[in-house]
């Protein structure tokens, strides 16, 4: 239920509110394209300037979107454990298929801080738990072991693992209990960690590539190695044009070059500057999106 290839969704705004037409017609485009998972509310989608109210209505619209044609991984993490809990709470009232649980950011936690900070949540619900590791945005890193020991966890199932480190995933693995989940949260390290035992992706780029993405992840599954490999290299520009600026920027800039949405965002995150937007323009005419 959880494998394969998952999208980190943005979250579109029109006049500063959420834009709920183009959420759904992005949901679409994703699920017509073999997307596996949807995402909502984690980095990609802004979440760390959503309000509560928006925060669970965009959880909300996506899993009435999906309408159970593919699991929704809601986007619920905080650097508070209050809040992480409440709103996993409301995610999974809502009928949510699993939360995704960014670690703490801020605050840098000691590994047993994180250990008690999942604990705490997992506790708190009957979903199943991501765990969610990407140390460049929180300043926190979640060591093997600690992951290890949350995989007792009944629970916490899994982990979007996105340090692009891949001796620190090989550890996650065989370190963590057996059937564990772990799937990459780094788009250009996606195909290295299948080969060494992961279980998907939760990607940015598939958010303007749901196909391409979608199939390199099937043709490892289908024992296709050559026809992954040769899309893993294929899609290495696509990958570096999505992170010419800080994510969501690219992506989102590149959504509304292909008339999915507005080029709208949330204060901090502003537009791209004139070079990377010519840059991403000339990737995305190149893979014939644009």
């Amino acid at each position: 239920m959880f494998t394969g290839a998952m999208t980190a969704l943005v979250t579109p705004f029109k006049d500063g509110s959420v834009d709920e037409a183009a959420f759904k017609k992005l949901i679409e485009f994703q699920i017509a394209n073999g997307i596996d998972a949807l995402v909502p509310c984690g980095t990609t989608g802004e979440s760390a300037t959503l309000s509560y109210e928006e925060h669970e209505a965009v959880i909300e619209m996506c899993i009435e979107a999906a309408a159970k044609r593919v699991p929704v991984i809601a986007g619920t993490g905080s650097n508070s454990t209050a809040e992480t809990v409440m709103l996993t709470r409301h995610a999974e009232k809502a009928g949510a298929d699993a939360a995704l649980l960014i670690t703490p950011y801020y605050n840098k936690p000691t590994q047993q801080g994180l250990y008690e900070h999942y604990k705490s949540a997992a506790d708190s619900v009957g979903i199943p738990i991501f765990l969610y590791n990407v140390p460049g945005r929180t300043g926190v890193n979640m060591l093997p072991e600690t992951v290890a020991r949350l995989s007792g966890i009944k629970n916490i199932i899994g982990i979007k693992e996105a340090t692009g480190n891949l001796q620190q995933i090989s550890d996650c693995i065989e370190m963590s209990k057996k059937g564990f989940i772990v799937l990459s949260g780094d788009d250009f390290t996606t195909l290295p960690l299948l080969s060494i035992g992961g279980h998907g992706v939760i990607s940015v780029t598939a958010n303007v590539a749901p196909r391409m993405v979608s199939d390199m992840v099937k043709f490892h599954f289908a024992g296709k190695t050559k026809e992954a490999r040769e899309l893993h290299f294929r899609m290495q520009p696509l990958h570096r044009a999505m992170f010419l600026e800080t994510n969501p920027a690219p992506v989102k800039t590149a959504l509304s070059m292909m008339g999915m949405m507005r080029e709208e965002f949330r204060l901090p995150l502003v537009g791209m500057n004139d070079a990377n937007r010519g840059k991403l323009k000339d990737t995305l005419k190149g893979f014939g999106l644009i």
